[in-house]
């Protein structure tokens, strides 16, 4: 009897739930002791389905269509984290060469809304799920925001650059957007107004193609990959949002060459960076811890190289660089997924991919890499002993060779994956792999 009582203890499944995930979303419209326990069981069976992926018995696949075009950006309009009571539907946003942003129902393999065709195809897309927002820009640097839930243009901030990058910051009054653009200009914008805040010139006439920011949200770097004499800087995003007389507070690493950075998600302020060293020529991974420091009435930034090693010669070039944890470095090179530490050992190398793999997601606890041989490959993180290892666990296969050119994107939640497939007739689809509730 006491046994029994214990098992319905909202008290147990909650410690077990918050011990076993960080983040735990229980929906607000159930109350009681079962609220903890399903949560627990469903969760579990979700991603034991997700470590394991049998067809049909753990997930469905739809394919997902009405583009025109190629899909050139994807990103979850909803919440990562699912209750996992069946009652929350995942939705993803895209934008295409067709002019036209649109949202779509995963688990109905429908579409919600779609723009109005915009003058020029749009490049990129960012969203922000907790305000229901959806950034976008175009080829001729436009940016837009709009409605998450109803597709309707909120506001609009043009440019005139044939390119730009854009980055989502965070103030104490809420999200800000920095976009770059060609001329090495850096605009910092108000969320959703895009009201002009800030303009601040990075590099002279220097295409920025590298813009991130940290997870706290303390930094952004900015980067150009096209010219190897520039050097990257960082900027605190206070000064860019806070503007002042003085030049916004920024620093540039000793490091030329950069190729790819990446800030490490559970540990704030480390920067990886990926370089091509000006000297001996070949490439190098090279961690900063960055802080700021205040000495009399002036704040500097302060970049500690914590980590540097050369990668090895028999390493394909790297495209993809992605991070994980604290100090775990996952590279894309060629058909092949390399795992370091910071500190350069090899953790890990997977050839489970016939041809170059095109993206890599990486979350807390799996890696999706997508790739041109029309499949995906999961893996999971899996704790032994004082350390977190990769498995790699199976493959979700896309469509025919016949008409399909391979996967060149993916995404995933807690629930679903979702994929970009490029068709040899121009026009991309999109896949999506739908784990049981």
């Amino acid at each position: 009897m006491v046994w029994n009582e214990a098992a319905e203890s909202a008290f147990l499944w909650r410690s077990l739930s918050l011990s076993r995930w960080t983040f735990c979303n229980i929906s607000q419209s159930s109350k009681g002791p079962q609220t903890w326990k399903q949560y627990y069981l469903q969760r579990s069976q979700v991603e034991h389905q997700m470590a394991r992926g049998r067809p049909s018995q753990d997930f469905t696949c739809k394919a997902i269509s009405g583009h025109e075009g190629k899909i050139d950006g994807i990103a979850y309009l909803s919440a990562g984290e699912h209750t996992f009571d069946g009652q929350k539907k995942s939705v993803v946003c895209t934008v295409s060469t067709d002019c036209t942003v649109r949202a779509w129902n995963v688990q109905e393999g429908t579409q919600i809304w779609s723009s109005p065709i915009q003058r020029a195809p749009l490049r990129s897309i960012l969203t922000i799920p907790e305000r229901q927002l959806v950034i976008t820009v175009d080829g001729q640097g436009t940016v837009k925001v709009w409605d998450g839930q109803t597709g309707k243009e909120q506001a609009t901030f043009v440019t005139s650059s044939s390119c730009c990058n854009l980055v989502l910051c965070e103030g104490p009054e809420g999200p800000f957007l920095t976009v770059a653009i060609t001329e090495g200009v850096l605009y910092t914008l108000t969320v959703p107004c895009l009201k002009e805040v800030s303009q601040v010139t990075a590099f002279q006439n220097c295409h920025i193609d590298l813009l991130r920011c940290s997870q706290d949200k303390n930094w952004i770097l900015v980067g150009s990959t096209k010219n190897p004499d520039v050097l990257v800087k960082v900027f605190h995003t206070d000064s860019l949002i806070r503007p002042s007389q003085d030049k916004p507070l920024s620093t540039s690493l000793p490091v030329g060459g950069c190729r790819n950075a990446s800030w490490a998600p559970k540990e704030a302020g480390r920067l990886i960076v990926l370089h091509q060293d000006r000297r001996t020529r070949n490439l190098s991974i090279t961690t900063f811890d960055i802080t700021s420091k205040r000495s009399k009435n002036k704040m500097e930034i302060l970049a500690q190289q914590v980590a540097s090693f050369t990668l090895p010669e028999s390493i394909r070039t790297p495209h993809i660089l992605e991070s994980h944890g604290t100090d775990i470095i996952l590279l894309g090179c060629g058909s092949e997924l390399t795992i370091f530490s910071m500190t350069g050992n090899l953790l890990a190398s997977f050839l489970d991919h016939h041809q170059t793999i095109t993206s890599i997601w990486v979350d807390s606890f799996r890696v999706v890499t997508s790739s041109q041989d029309i499949s995906l490959r999961v893996y999971t993180w899996k704790r032994e002993k004082n350390t977190v290892v990769l498995k790699s666990c199976y493959h979700l296969l896309g469509g025919s060779h016949r008409w399909s050119s391979g996967f060149t994107d993916v995404v995933c939640d807690n629930v679903s994956i979702v994929a970009v497939e490029s068709r040899k007739c121009g026009m991309n689809i999109l896949k999506a792999y739908l784990f049981n509730l």
